[in-house]
């Protein structure tokens, strides 16, 4: 997933959600809507969110030092993860808790002309934000759905902002339908059972990050694609016969880490083996170009009884390996994406 793609779609949400928190506490202001406060809240959060994830991919881009020689390309993932904290705490249980003060003491709604002016302009600028999202995801997610998207991305920008600003857009419909029965029925109890809608919806989204973005801090797997075209490369028919184990995982979104323990002929040479690994990094590096650190580990297969030389800890041969199953990546899981 390219950084500036996610970048766009943050600062587009960014711009849109701090508008509408502005108007949304007008609103507040006005009506004493406490969907309105909720909502208010909830736009002061996600504006946050997106502060967050911006200053992630920033401090993702410092360079590999002695103490992090593998880089800060996980910065990405803390942030995202982060995001997910302060969605449930301050837009979520904030949401929940003025609900329930909301329903237990009602009151009517003043200058209803307020809240509703402000839901519109609301839902027109962050359906333009959702739009920018996904207009960007559409590039990157072929044809996977939705929901395999935000759960299998190994960026977490552009998952973040979508499910962001869906659940912005369904907040906004509980909030008008809440002021609206408010309206009608004279009761302001409506109101505070739209802003419980608000809170739970919140919460409910915020796991969900919370879950993908643990699986991509604890570190994932190359998607199967990827994987495929890495095992391709090593295996050239001449001096590299075959992958006996293979291990991927993802140092940040845009960075691989890539370790196999490959096959090579009894009678090669130091050197011709030296030679192979050199070209066969080069050609996963071309094949996958996010392949940024690669370790090879030569080891001598026997073709007469299919297992390689056991003086080197291995017993058996290509498509097994000693450390798990054939293909079995390192950090397999779910994500913002598995």
């Amino acid at each position: 997933m390219s950084a500036s793609g996610g970048t766009k779609a943050v600062v587009a949400a960014l711009g849109a959600n701090l508008a509408i928190a502005a108007s949304k506490f007008v609103a507040f202001a006005f009506s004493g809507s406490s969907s309105m406060l909720a909502e208010g809240v909830h736009s002061i959060a996600d504006s946050g969110n997106q502060g967050l994830l911006l200053l992630g991919g920033r401090q993702a881009k410092k360079k590999a030092n002695e103490e992090h020689p593998f880089g800060y390309g996980r910065e990405r993932y803390i942030y995202g993860f982060l995001v997910s904290v302060v969605l449930f705490t301050i837009g979520g249980v904030f949401a929940l808790y003025e609900g329930y003060e909301k329903v237990t003491h009602p009151h009517a709604l003043e200058d209803w002309y307020w809240p509703v002016g402000v839901l519109a302009f609301a839902i027109i600028s962050e359906g333009f934000s959702f739009r920018t999202a996904m207009k960007e995801s559409n590039q990157l997610r072929g044809s996977l759905s939705w929901a395999q998207f935000v759960r299998r991305a190994k960026a977490p920008e552009l998952p973040v902002v979508l499910l962001e600003d869906f659940g912005a857009l369904i907040g906004l419909a509980f909030a008008l339908v809440g002021i609206v029965l408010s309206l009608v029925t004279g009761n302001g109890v409506w109101d505070g059972i739209s802003t419980l809608a608000i809170g739970t919806l919140l919460v409910l989204i915020a796991l969900v990050l919370a879950v993908e973005t643990k699986s991509l801090l604890l570190g994932e797997s190359a998607d199967p694609a990827a994987r495929a075209k890495i095992r391709e490369a090593l295996i050239d028919g001449d001096t590299v016969t075959g992958v006996i184990h293979m291990r991927t995982q993802h140092l940040g979104p845009e960075e691989l880490l890539v370790a196999a323990k490959i096959a090579v002929q009894h009678d090669d040479t130091a050197a011709e083996v030296a030679r192979a690994i050199d070209e066969a990094e080069a050609r996963i590096r071309k094949a996958v170009p996010i392949a940024r650190v690669i370790y090879l580990e030569p080891d001598i297969f026997r073709p007469a009884t299919g297992r390689t030389d056991r003086r080197n800890g291995s017993a058996d041969g290509p498509g097994s390996g000693t450390d798990g199953a054939d293909d079995a990546d390192a950090g397999t899981g779910a994500s913002a994406g598995a």
